[in-house]
């Protein structure tokens, strides 16, 4: 079977997806409420996922699916298998006790409005027209210090008189503290009542989160995912496993979960699997009607780790193609501080969890330990180009200054696929959108206008060939997937840079990878007070 995290579907499940395009559309001009609704929600965008499997004759079925839900909490629509575990059953263990805990949320807005918040609003206002009151006997004490120091300064003050403001000095200063305990002895009582009401208020709230924590564990519980060798866990034991340790919201909702667990209770083997992406992005996100795209690994890695036990997978799991691959990058300048080194597209700039050794090993084992080679930037795994490396902590430093000050120029050559002419781009321009991660979905990043991080990237289209356009990138910033997302966005460029895998259209095996190329690096160097510029030729793409 196919890797789901891969993003090539073979030949069976582009059919499958054609033939449940077609049902859909069939789906839209149904008379049926059900229809439309459910067709109104898929075009607000939704994934979709397709599984072919064979059962023991060896006749092959196809399974669809969407994630999540349709509609108010609905797990089922014709022609789609079900959820892996119908916890929405109105009168289920599920919904009686969210419904239990939904009532205490109301009682708890309730107490806070009748009982809680007016005693608090009480005591406030209290406490804020004695704390006045004192305050407005401070400005009288300071004014009538002040006439006293002036009196005495004057020396016409007989020893009668200043006495008296000996005596008066002392009795504002008695006042206030009188004013300090009055304010005490009216507050108490009223901060009884409050620290009652906080305290019957606290124990309501952590009724409800002992009742919320032990409901979400019943679902972790019970949710229970089969895999090829037909064994079952809990969606808890899996992720109990991971660094997370407790499952997100949703997982095991996915496409891929449905359709497995579908498969192995069928008795069926799974040969092939797809997910699409159906309608419009959702806010932020990259995705493009009808594309393919991997399964989500925040949620789904764990699962499918779990569920595909027992099946064969091509490529293994946890995305080991490049496990043992060698590569071969170029030292193209050296210097007593630096090196400038040309990056092959498919090797990791720092290590991964692979065998694949890294830019950074790479350059550890031909310089030795004893240089303190280090990488001051880092290009993406799929990206090739020009990568620059120091050599000891000053080094690093200097150069890691130059590019957070923006005072490193870097160029990148990109094919992007459409003509930029036909589609009405601007030949040149600055995009500024901020990215934020995708955290379910690792590495993928998202357009983020509230708060993401900024980024922004001035772009030159320089030649069209074939409805595939060439442009200069020049990055003001260095966010991860910066210049693919910024090219791929509706609110960018809208033209996805080929070959990406992650963010661009399926075309097959058209393009054998990332079109995106470190061209040219300038920067002057202060150490040697020197400007450097380095180019490299443009790979094959």
């Amino acid at each position: 079977m196919n890797n789901p995290f891969d993003y090539t579907p073979d030949s069976l499940c582009v059919e499958a997806f054609d033939r449940l395009m077609r049902m859909i559309e069939g789906l839209r001009a149904s008379d049926s409420p059900a229809d439309i609704n459910f067709v109104a929600e898929l075009d607000a965008g939704k994934m979709l996922g397709v599984l072919i499997a064979t059962d023991s004759q060896g006749d092959m079925h196809t399974l669809y699916a969407f994630s999540g839900q349709i509609g108010d909490g609905g797990f089922y629509h014709e022609g789609f298998v079900g959820p892996v575990f119908d916890y929405l059953q109105p009168d289920g263990y599920f919904k009686t006790h969210e419904a239990d805990i939904s009532l205490q949320n109301v009682e708890i807005a309730q107490f806070k409005s009748a009982i809680y918040n007016p005693l608090l609003n009480e005591y406030t206002t209290l406490a804020k027209e004695r704390e006045e009151k004192i305050e407005a006997y401070r400005k009288e004490c300071r004014e009538s210090k002040a006439k006293r120091a002036a009196r005495r300064s004057s020396g016409e003050a007989n020893e009668e008189e200043l006495a008296d403001m000996i005596r008066q000095s002392q009795f504002e200063k008695a006042e206030i503290r009188r004013l300090k305990q009055r304010t005490v002895d009216s507050l108490t009582p009223l901060q009884g009542k409050l620290n009652e009401a906080k305290h019957s208020l606290d124990e309501m709230k952590e009724h409800r989160r002992a009742d919320s924590e032990a409901l979400q564990q019943w679902l972790f519980d019970n949710f229970k995912l089969m895999n090829g060798m037909g064994e079952e866990r809990s969606v808890g034991e899996i992720f109990a496993a991971t660094p997370i340790k407790t499952p997100p919201s949703g997982a095991g909702e996915c496409c891929a979960p449905k359709l497995l667990q579908a498969a192995y209770l069928n008795g069926w083997k799974p040969i092939s699997i797809a997910e699409y992406w159906h309608g419009k992005p959702k806010e932020g996100e990259v995705r493009r009607h009808g594309e393919h795209y991997p399964a989500c690994r925040g949620k789904c890695l764990p699962i499918l780790q779990w569920m595909l036990r027992g099946i064969d997978i091509t490529p293994p799991l946890d995305y080991e193609k490049y496990y043992g691959q060698t590569f071969s990058p170029k030292i193209l300048y050296e210097n007593r501080w630096f090196c400038v080194t040309e990056k092959p597209s498919g090797m990791l700039s720092v290590p991964g969890k692979g065998e694949s050794e890294s830019l950074q090993q790479w350059l550890e084992r031909r310089y030795g330990l004893e240089r303190e080679v280090k990488l001051v930037h880092r290009l993406d795994q799929d990206t090739s180009g020009l990568v620059i490396a120091s050599f000891g902590k000053t080094a690093y430093k200097v150069l890691q200054s130059l590019f957070a000050n923006r005072r490193v120029h870097k160029t990148y050559i990109a094919d992007l696929e459409g003509d930029w002419q036909a589609l009405g781009k601007a030949a040149s321009g600055r995009i500024e959108l901020p990215l934020s991660p995708d955290w379910l979905d690792r590495p993928r990043q998202r357009v983020d206008l509230k708060e993401g991080k900024t980024a922004m990237t001035d772009y030159k289209f320089i030649g069209t060939t074939e409805g595939i356009s060439r442009v200069e990138f020049h990055p003001l910033t260095g966010r991860t997937h910066q210049l693919r997302v910024h090219a791929a966005a509706e609110s960018g460029l809208g033209m996805p840079i080929a070959g990406d895998r992650l963010y661009g259209k399926d075309l097959g095996h058209a393009h054998k990878r990332l079109h995106l190329h470190a061209y040219k690096i300038e920067f002057h160097f202060p150490v040697d007070g020197k400007d450097y510029s380095f180019s490299t030729d443009m790979p094959e793409f």
